[in-house]
């Protein structure tokens, strides 16, 4: 039988991976307000894009994730 739950190393892991992508989503899209270059906020948006499927996916995790310690 396979174990569907996270360890609680795994479910801080995955906590700290998902704090991570959401400071550099916020960052990005926060720079896309002072940059002039249209390169580079095509660039940023793609990395906005791509940080909102991750973070998506990294949350699915979280249904396996335990809160709680039981021996």
């Amino acid at each position: 039988m396979e174990n569907e739950n996270l360890a609680f190393h795994e479910t801080m892991e995955t906590h700290e991976i998902i704090n991570f992508k959401t400071i550099s989503l916020m960052k990005s899209k926060l720079m896309q307000g002072i940059c002039f270059d249209n390169d580079l906020k095509a660039l940023m948006e793609k990395d906005v894009q791509q940080s909102i499927i991750a973070i998506n996916e990294l949350k699915s995790f979280y249904e396996g994730a335990r809160t709680n310690y039981i021996q």
